[in-house]
């Protein structure tokens, strides 16, 4: 049987099929015979097809059909209305019941969105009869569209396995050890990231990428650290650095060195791999690159020892009885809940000062060693308190004018005087 007389028999059998079973047997390739056959007798191919079945143009070696059109528009729609949905706030609260970052899922999100709609793109090109072969290398890789999707899939997978491993092991793993709570976050934070670069060299050695390939990225990477990513390179060194020593740790208050010399001071919050997250007095979240921790003097209140000493200087009148101003300061320091007990509060007379007699209370905390701020008004307040019931002057600064010889006239002026002398 000729060419011919083959397609016209293959036509004339589907033509007796039903519609959507006449797509789904639908064969490409009939159509991409239609150049050899149209040279013998092409109108008695092109008689027998429907109009949805004729071919409209020749694209890419083949002939796209209005049939083929109708598919493409159909499936690249759905892509999108799929990416559409991936994106939205319903998946990522379902992904947010995993307990995953914030910033994890919508990387994952975005992924599986661009993933689903070059899905539907190849699909709706091989639909409008243009093949693209799942299996198939592309040009220029030895990777398929289908070893593409699996890699991308392995790495998100790797990603969260690291994400649920670091929080495994602080939140129970470790929590029961007696470690130091600062110690397990180090240990959790090393943990998660060598499962990650492990997992990466599996999957990627795994894909066919050799790791003596890669050698050539890092010297492009050597390349670029030093001239655009050293900064960003010496913040994760620094990160490092940080988990190894733990001269700062989660909840610990610090003071550190900012932009333009100005002090940040505040609560940490989290230590992550380029920078570190500090809750300020005002409840403002402030990202410090790590590197601003190890060139820059930093102040930790609870290096150490979780115990702060808080100084308050106190000024009284002359005259007043200085073994009850000491007694009501340590009074009103004991009142507060916060003080400790050992050390005991404790009253200095510092000085004799030009109008006053010159106190400093010293306390001890630990709780209030987050809001300093907020620990000192409240002692002032109860130091003025006990103060005032003991009879105790808090006076104002003042001069004392003292007249050696003569008299000074001392006149009352009223005030329509006044405005007449302004006036003049």
């Amino acid at each position: 049987m000729g060419l011919q007389a083959e397609l016209e028999l293959r036509y004339s059998l589907r033509l007796t099929q039903p519609p959507l079973q006449r797509f789904a047997n639908f064969h490409w390739r009939d159509y991409r015979q239609l150049p050899a056959v149209a040279k013998v007798d092409k109108p008695i191919i092109l008689e027998n097809l429907t109009l949805l079945e004729r071919p409209l143009f020749y694209f890419a070696g083949h002939y796209v059909t209005f049939l083929g059109l109708i598919a493409f528009a159909a499936l690249f729609a759905a892509g999108i209305i799929i990416a559409r949905i991936l994106q939205s706030d319903v998946i990522r609260r379902i992904f947010s019941r995993f307990k995953l970052d914030n910033n994890f899922i919508a990387i994952v999100t975005t992924i599986l969105s661009l993933a689903a709609l070059v899905f539907f793109t190849v699909s709706a090109v091989n639909a409008a009869g243009v093949p693209l072969y799942w299996n198939a290398p592309l040009p220029g890789i030895a990777l398929s569209l289908l070893q593409i999707f699996l890699l991308i899939g392995l790495l998100i997978a790797v990603f969260w396995l690291s994400s649920r491993t670091k929080r495994f092991l602080f939140t129970r793993f470790l929590v029961k050890s007696g470690l130091d709570r600062a110690l397990q976050h180090a240990i959790a934070q090393i943990v998660g990231y060598a499962v990650l670069i492990i997992g990466i060299v599996i999957v990627l050695d795994n894909a066919g990428v050799h790791l003596g390939a890669l050698t050539v990225f890092a010297g492009a990477l050597g390349v670029g650290v030093g001239f655009g990513l050293r900064s960003i390179v010496s913040d994760l060194i620094s990160g490092l650095v940080l988990l190894a020593e733990r001269p700062i740790a989660i909840g610990d208050r610090i003071e550190v060195e900012g932009i333009g010399h100005a002090v940040i001071a505040g609560q940490v919050q989290q230590i992550r791999a380029r920078s570190t997250v500090i809750r300020t007095n005002d409840d403002i979240m402030i990202i410090v690159p790590n590197t601003n921790f190890i060139h820059s003097p930093v102040t930790n209140w609870h290096y150490g020892s979780p115990r702060v000493r808080f100084r308050l200087p106190v000024g009284v009148a002359y005259g007043s009885d200085v073994n009850k101003v000491r007694d009501s300061l340590i009074a009103a320091a004991r009142e507060h809940e916060a003080t400790l007990d050992d050390p005991e509060p404790n009253a200095y007379l510092e000085k004799f000062g030009d109008s006053t007699i010159d106190f400093e209370l010293i306390v001890w905390s630990e709780k209030m060693s987050y809001k300093p701020r907020r620990f000192k008004s409240e002692l002032n307040f109860l130091i003025e308190k006990h103060l005032r019931e003991a009879g105790i002057e808090i006076p104002n600064p003042q001069r004392d004018l003292h007249i050696r010889d003569g008299v000074i006239k001392v006149q009352n002026v009223s005030d329509q005087e006044k405005a007449k002398q302004h006036e003049q």
